[in-house]
């Protein structure tokens, strides 16, 4: 896919996103219609968190008539929405790439790639992990007084919104990341403000996860201190290698000097 010129008019800047918003939403709708006629096996794969909390019996509900092709549509646009997201992640950072210096460049490959990686772990880990949990939870909250009622659209959206919240909140440390080894915030101050980092993780997990339950924030919480952290020691191994240990503490205008002096 090609990528503009550094310098254009807004029109051509509006025309370069315009093109590049048809191109992902194009992707989707095709890729939706597709994923459309096999959404009944979809949704039975869905249903597996809920069949290891109530049985494999476990059946959804459908309240209205337009219930099924609604619940079908949305499934169907969630999956054409993940299977695109190399694309639309590309065109992003495509749309970007312009604007970026000649040393940063040689990022964006490797910035597609964690991205994409980092988004379908996320999304593999709430489906392992947090989905079974979060549903056996609530289901234990219902449980103890009433009988539930599976209702189709509330199971699916709360699965889905899980599915889309871990696949973001996994891209948090990549951001991190990329803060860190370009010195727009420098590694040190993410050392030394470590308690209010975790905080706004926790908070964060909180505002992420749908389902209000502690069991699936308290796991979101522990899955971003572990990637947060693994994104520091990776930056901090790249910027002692690249710039040497005082680097560590360089400010934006620290690494553009030295890379100025370089030059």
């Amino acid at each position: 896919m090609p990528i503009g010129p550094a310098r254009m008019p807004l029109r051509d800047h509006l025309g370069e996103l315009r093109r590049r918003l048809t191109i992902v939403i194009v992707s989707v709708l095709a890729t939706a219609v597709v994923i459309y006629f096999a959404t009944p096996t979809l949704i039975d794969i869905l249903l597996d968190p809920l069949r290891s909390v109530m049985g494999a019996d476990a059946r959804l509900t459908v309240l209205t008539i337009l219930g099924g092709f609604t619940i079908r549509f949305k499934v169907a646009f969630f999956f054409g929405l993940i299977i695109c997201t190399p694309i639309i992640i590309w065109e992003i950072m495509a749309f970007f790439l312009p604007a970026l210096k000649e040393s940063e460049r040689k990022w964006v490959i490797p910035t597609v790639a964690a991205l994409v990686i980092l988004f379908f772990l996320g999304m593999i880990f709430c489906y392992f992990v947090i989905q079974r949990a979060a549903f056996g939870w609530l289901l234990q909250q219902t449980n103890e007084f009433a009988d539930p009622l599976y209702n189709a659209e509330d199971y699916l959206d709360i699965f889905m919104k899980l599915e889309v919240g871990f696949g973001i909140a996994f891209e948090i440390p990549l951001v991190i990341f990329y803060l860190s080894i370009f010195h727009i915030v420098p590694y040190s101050k993410f050392r030394a403000n470590w308690r209010y980092i975790y905080i706004g993780l926790m908070t964060l997990s909180g505002i992420i996860t749908p389902d209000a339950s502690p069991v699936t924030m308290l796991l979101m919480f522990g899955a971003l201190i572990g990637l947060y952290e693994i994104a520091l020691a990776i930056a901090r191994r790249i910027i002692i290698n690249r710039d040497g240990k005082a680097a560590l503490k360089w400010t934006r205008e620290d690494y553009e000097e030295h890379e100025f002096d370089e030059e």
